[in-house]
């Protein structure tokens, strides 16, 4: 018993020895998941450590090397950065605006010592090119002009044609042109509702799908002084070329977009200086530049949250339209006088002729009057006084052309017509939003300065003295210079004061103001331009501002038919245009019933980039006659009645001017002023007919004579080896 009882004192001995172990060990079991963790947090402290001291190790390794190669240069860490290489300025022009702005920006970019190319976008491959401009860390800018119906200029047709395709196409991907820095002007008129700037808005949009980066918003010029948010696309193109300067000093120094301290989380801006102030200032609805593609719409986010709830959202859409109509109310005005629009204040209109349009104007001979009209001297004037022969309408209605005075109270159109001898100089427009100088003032200066004109042909050489005496005395006004005189809202005004001066009146206007031409008072002729007689050719070749230009176009047809004065349909001849559409014009012929009809060959007035028109567009004279002739049988109330071959015109005539089988197409003027008197005496009471004033048609001027519609009182003058002066009506 003794030994059994040692055996168990030992085994417990035992037993207790080894328990303190054993409870460790299973202690460890128990928990072996903290040490796991506890080791995986070991191993990835380590890893850490292990890379960061690496990474310092490289750069420990490197950084001589720079700092000896920085100190060599002599450059500190911050100048051998570049942030900006150079400016690439692509242009897309047709009449060379945009070209000439492409200049002037390179010479502003060139002053701050940078280095500037101008590009043509016809010489440039975007395919091949543009995806460099990625990494060369230069700036793009895009200064591109929007041409007729929308579409972009020859120019630049191939290069938005291609980045229109590659912002769609997966094959390039929307990140092809990321990394490119760019910055987009438009040029456009507001008159073109539709189509106003589209190419500028599109090449940003583009740009912008391909990943480019936008430096700033993009800047748009308004041809139409009206709205333009600077008074012309001279002064837009200044006050957009301003910031982008700005903009690029602070990409040169390496700055990012500074904020417009109105940040939409509410925290500090680390952009602000001290004075709390950004360090630019904030573009804001103001400015001449419309939100791009991606801040369309944007006008809400500006001070307001980033979420907006539901709630909410209809009181704002309400404010919205709220000030918008507010706006527009504050802007126009419907006025009952010729159906015109008119801002509420007249110190807020503009003037129609801008300071770049008064020099081009006037290098053109213009003599401008106030601030929408002008007058010039025409060449058959100048002719008819040194007893050279007169214009056609001196063959066709008597007019003494050395007595008449070419001028417009309205130097502004609703055409852009391809054969426009004034190369698209003049402004455009469908209604009068310019300041309106008193047609009393209109005519006294016009008078004053076509005398001025006149003088200066005393004792030149040729110049007969009994014509330069009645030259100086006006006795007929041509209302065709440039522009639509129509438009002028006291155009009524101006006849009776020319009438009450016994000045003959001859107002041309091209049919797209058919009530206007219903209230006009009697004109001793009037004239519309019916250049095509189809909607698509119409369109083709006067390039109307108006979308209804082809309803406007045959009411006033209509309104010409309701006039009892002289009226007269002007047909130019475009070789490969319209001269094939025979029987549409004898349709036009029918819906307004005219006196008569001149048809005149298309006058060639040199190249000009607004318009394709070429030499091989004007018909030769035969080629007119043929038309003529085909277009009179057509007509079993009209015949050929004179011609002017100088002129490469013909007169289409109503039987009812051929009196015994003689014609009567001339004009008795001191008759017609009487029967206008009359008139204007008896309040619009007694009216009169083209047949009351007529006087016999002289047979040289007849189609068919000898002299071929030259007065043979005259001696014709044959230039040789010179430029022929193509001006005049």
């Amino acid at each position: 018993p003794q030994r059994s009882q040692l055996n168990l004192l030992v085994l417990s001995v035992s037993h207790s020895a080894q328990s303190p172990a054993l409870s460790y060990i299973t202690s460890i079991w128990h928990n072996r998941l903290y040490l796991y963790s506890a080791a995986a947090v070991f191993v990835g402290i380590w890893i850490s450590l292990k890379m960061g001291l690496k990474k310092q190790s490289l750069s420990a390794d490197t950084a001589p090397k720079v700092y000896k190669a920085e100190k060599k240069n002599g450059c500190s860490d911050r100048d051998a950065v570049v942030h900006v290489s150079g400016v690439k300025i692509f242009f897309g022009s047709q009449t060379g605006t945009a070209k000439g702005f492409a200049k002037q920006l390179s010479e502003e970019v060139q002053t701050l010592g940078l280095t500037c190319e101008v590009i043509d976008m016809k010489e440039y491959d975007p395919d091949d090119r543009l995806a460099d401009e990625c990494t060369s860390r230069s700036v793009c800018v895009f200064i591109v002009a929007t041409y007729t119906d929308g579409q972009p200029t020859e120019n630049a047709e191939w290069f938005c044609k291609w980045l229109e395709e590659a912002s769609t196409d997966f094959r390039y991907g929307n990140t092809y042109l990321k990394g490119l820095r760019y910055a987009v002007f438009g040029l456009g008129n507001s008159v073109y509702v539709g189509h106003y700037n589209t190419v500028g808005k599109n090449v940003d949009k583009w740009l912008w799908m391909l990943s480019g980066v936008r430096i700033m918003t993009r800047g748009e010029g308004d041809c139409n002084v009206v709205k333009s948010r600077n008074g012309s696309v001279q002064a837009d193109f200044e006050a957009w070329k301003v910031k982008f300067l700005n903009r690029l000093q602070n990409l040169v120094k390496g700055d990012k977009k500074s904020c417009s301290g109105n940040c939409k989380n509410g925290g500090s801006c680390k952009n602000k200086r001290k004075d709390g102030h950004g360090q630019e200032e904030e573009e804001d609805a103001e400015d001449l530049m419309e939100s791009s593609s991606d801040e369309d719409e944007s006008g809400l986010q500006e001070g307001k949250k980033s979420v907006v709830d539901m709630e909410d959202l209809g009181d704002i859409m309400t404010s919205v339209k709220k000030a918008k109509s507010k706006e527009e109310g504050q802007m126009v005005k419907l006025s009952k006088l010729n159906g015109v629009k008119k801002v509420e204040d007249e110190g807020e209109r503009r003037e129609m002729i801008t300071p770049a349009l008064r020099e081009a104007l006037t290098k053109q001979g213009y003599k401008l009057i106030g601030s929408h009209s002008g007058v010039k001297l025409c060449r058959w004037t100048k002719s008819m006084l040194r007893g050279r022969g007169g214009c056609y309408k001196h063959t066709f209605y008597g007019i003494e052309s050395h007595r008449c005075m070419e001028t417009t109270p309205s130097l502004a159109c609703a055409n852009k017509c391809v054969f426009c001898w004034r190369h698209h100089t003049n402004p455009v427009g469908t209604e009068w939003r310019w300041k309106m100088d008193p047609p009393e003032k209109i005519l006294q200066d016009s008078l004053e300065k076509h005398e001025n004109m006149i003088r200066q042909f005393r004792g030149v050489p040729g110049v007969k003295p009994e014509r330069y005496e009645e030259g100086l005395a006006v006795k007929h006004c041509a209302l065709s210079l440039v522009g639509e005189p129509i438009m002028y809202p006291e155009i009524n005004t101006f006849l009776r004061l020319l009438h009450s001066h016994r000045i003959s009146s001859f107002l041309v206007t091209n049919a797209q103001f058919p009530q206007e031409i219903r209230s006009l008072v009697p004109v001793t002729q009037l004239y519309v331009s019916v250049d095509a007689s189809t909607k698509d050719s119409l369109k083709k070749i006067d390039r109307p501002l108006f979308k209804d230009f082809w309803p406007r176009f045959q009411d006033s047809l209509r309104a010409l038919g309701e006039k009892r004065q002289r009226t007269v349909y002007r047909l130019t001849l475009v070789k490969a245009w319209n001269v094939e559409e025979m029987q549409a014009y004898s349709e036009l012929i029918a819906l307004g019933q005219p006196d008569f009809i001149e048809v005149k060959g298309v006058t060639y007035c040199g190249e000009s980039s607004a318009s394709s028109l070429t030499m091989a567009n004007v018909p030769w004279h035969q080629e007119v006659v043929a038309f003529v002739q085909q277009l009179a049988d057509m007509l079993p109330q009209y015949e050929i009645a004179c011609e002017h071959e100088h002129s490469n015109c013909l007169l289409i005539a109503h039987t009812k001017f051929k009196v015994d089988g003689e014609w009567w197409t001339w004009i008795d003027y001191e008759r017609f002023q009487e029967l206008v008197q009359v008139h204007e005496d008896s309040g619009g009471q007694q009216s009169f007919s083209a047949l009351d004033y007529v006087a016999k048609t002289p047979r040289w001027a007849l189609f068919g004579a000898e002299e071929q519609g030259f007065d043979p009182n005259d001696t014709r003058f044959q230039r040789r080896n010179k430029t022929k002066d193509i001006s005049g009506c």
